[in-house]
């Protein structure tokens, strides 16, 4: 029985942690790199670098809510949305300190004001989007919206 359940744990962890962690990867060997942009396609260039970030981040907000929802226990679950938002957040403040040290690269807060709001906007994204989904999946319960 011990084997089941930590059989489960470990298929619940591919499959709402490691992409969080995958996509964590991407971000790290991206921050690595002295000029990302040669790494990107061009269209990438016509961004602003903080809607960049939003988007970045907003990806891993999103991964980090749908792990906290469905890859842990109720008690996690509870905070899965503010939880999300931190480990997002943590992440890119040390993306930030990270990017210090990578020659041609700074360090912004801005930067890091700007991957907190996209963590934010993904997690808030998945959240709404889960719950409607589980509004119309339930008998007799009405989505508002």
């Amino acid at each position: 029985m011990h084997a089941w359940i930590r059989g489960i744990n470990v298929v619940i962890f591919f499959r709402y942690w490691a992409p969080v962690c995958g996509y964590a990867g991407l971000i790290f060997y991206l921050s690595s790199q002295s000029h990302p942009d040669q790494d990107l396609p061009s269209f990438i260039d016509l961004f602003d670098d903080k809607v960049l970030h939003i988007v970045q981040y907003a990806v891993l907000g999103g991964l980090c809510y749908r792990a906290f929802h469905w890859g842990t226990n109720e008690s996690w679950r509870l905070w899965a949305f503010p939880s999300a938002i931190l480990l997002a957040s943590l992440y890119g403040a040390s993306d930030e300190v990270h990017q210090a040290f990578v020659p041609f690269r700074d360090s912004s807060w801005l930067d890091w004001v700007a991957d907190t709001v996209g963590a934010t906007i993904g997690a808030g994204t998945i959240r709404r989007i889960l719950s409607l989904w589980a509004a119309n999946s339930t008998p007799g319960v009405q989505s508002q919206g």
